[in-house]
């Protein structure tokens, strides 16, 4: 299998080799190299030591615990940084995620051993690959394997249980029989795991063009009722009623429409996923008539995300905008709504969100076996661009509070608020039209 590696790549294992030590490219790297797949993380593992690194490369520098030194690019291509971690292996994790302490392995084969998976255990170095556990095999198979003793790797690092279910979702392969078997007995280990890790996880998880296939094999293996257990509880939810268009049960609907979500953004991916959680609470069937009702599941499905954003470490801005799209998702669209009703939505889901709003919603109507859109939703797409004409607050008016601060001589004062809060109010309701003269002759009537 012949591997072009770029100009950079080469020059960095020929001075290792210059200087008599030993140099590979190695993990996820080799992996994507074998599977002609674009790379933007280079790893590379030696013999020389981090010191030893450090003076092959000046401009590196080393700021870790685990024997990795940063190399930057010197071509400045992309921030590129190669990795440069000397060979190691690992005594006892008792956190059940990182080592107690680091060791430097004799060898590449030592190093190898360490790894999580065959297909992540493979090292080349410019020439050979060194592949004692088939990982190549396992790549043209489409198999995610454990290196050795698949319990013993996750209970080193219970991580890689989801990280198993991950790349299994990123690359479309199939887990190993033995392997998966492990993963559901070890599936409880995954509440050791720090949130930070598992959104990281689950975001990538989330971003890949297979994650709704991922999102069911987090179920299969028992993972998903310790990561978001609210949405376990979904696919235990018939919502199939007389008059409604749902064919699916919750969980199942929910999955669909992540599937569907044409949002890149991962936060619209997960409030796709989570939009309905609410509805496990606040489901009721009609004894007589048979219809089931959700009423007010976006008020409680927000305040479950609130606490799923907490859980997952989410940036306040994540956490804002998730909760925003799972407690709107349920916004009215008729032809009857006033201009005021549309301006009050837009403000409510603020402009920045109202696009991944609508593909929330659009994912959610196929999701739910319904047609893509409406005419209702059409027409209703339209009227939100009109009723941006109109202001949509006090700082898109044609008067200033400098202007209301002279007609009235009055100094700064909550008075000057009053009053284009008065304004705005009715220029909002259509009975008064946002040009300045006007504005200015309404601010002289309200004179005392």
């Amino acid at each position: 299998m012949k591997i072009n590696l770029p100009n950079e790549v080469q020059n960095i294992i020929e001075v290792f080799r210059k200087h008599k030590f030993d140099i590979y490219l190695v993990g996820g790297t080799v992996r994507g190299l074998i599977m002609n797949r674009k790379i933007s993380d280079w790893d590379f593992t030696t013999n020389a030591t981090p010191d030893q690194i450090m003076k092959l490369f000046p401009h590196s520098y080393y700021e870790n615990n685990y024997g990795t030194v940063s190399v930057p690019s010197i071509l400045n291509e992309d921030n590129t940084i190669f990795e440069i971690t000397t060979f190691r292996y690992e005594s006892k994790y008792t956190n059940l995620r990182h080592p107690d302490e680091v060791v430097w392995a004799k060898d590449i084969n030592e190093d190898l051993a360490r790894r999580d998976f065959t297909i992540n255990a493979i090292a080349y170095n410019g020439h050979d690959f060194i592949d004692p556990f088939f990982g190549i095999e396992d790549i043209k198979s489409g198999i995610i394997k454990s290196v050795g003793d698949s319990q013993l790797r996750f209970r080193e690092d219970a991580l890689r249980l989801f990280r198993a279910v991950r790349q299994a979702t990123q690359l479309n392969f199939q887990i190993d029989k033995e392997t998966r078997e492990s993963i559901i007995k070890n599936a409880d280990l995954i509440s050791n795991i720090s949130g930070e890790r598992v959104r990281d996880e689950l975001f990538k998880l989330l971003e890949s063009d297979n994650a709704s296939n991922g999102i069911l094999l987090l179920k299969e293996v028992g993972l998903l009722k310790y990561i978001i257990p609210e949405l376990e509880k979904c696919f235990l939810i018939d919502q199939k009623s007389p008059f409604r268009h749902h064919i699916y049960d919750v969980g199942v609907h929910s999955v669909n429409s992540l599937k569907n979500c044409r949002s890149k953004n991962v936060i619209t991916r997960l409030s796709t996923l989570l939009h309905d959680i609410g509805k496990v609470d606040t489901y009721h069937k009609n004894i007589e008539t048979g219809i089931v009702t959700f009423y007010n599941h976006e008020v409680v499905g927000e305040e479950l995300t609130s606490h799923i954003a907490d859980r997952l470490k989410l940036s306040k801005e994540q956490k804002k905008m998730l909760c925003i799209l799972v407690r709107n998702h349920q916004f009215t669209v008729t032809e009857e709504q006033s201009d005021k009703s549309l301006r009050r939505f837009l403000r409510i889901v603020g402009l920045e969100l109202i696009d991944e709003m609508l593909e929330l919603r659009r994912a959610d109507r196929i999701g739910s076996g319904a047609k893509e859109t409406s005419w209702r939703t059409e027409l209703f797409k339209k009227r939100l661009i009109e009723v941006q004409k109109i202001p949509f607050s006090i700082k898109d008016l044609k008067v200033s509070g400098q202007d209301v601060m002279e007609i009235l001589q009055i100094p700064p004062s909550p008075k000057v608020g009053e009053v284009l809060n008065i304004i705005f109010s009715e220029v909002d309701d259509e009975k008064l039209v946002n040009d300045h003269e006007l504005l200015i002759k309404r601010v002289h009537e309200l004179k005392p």
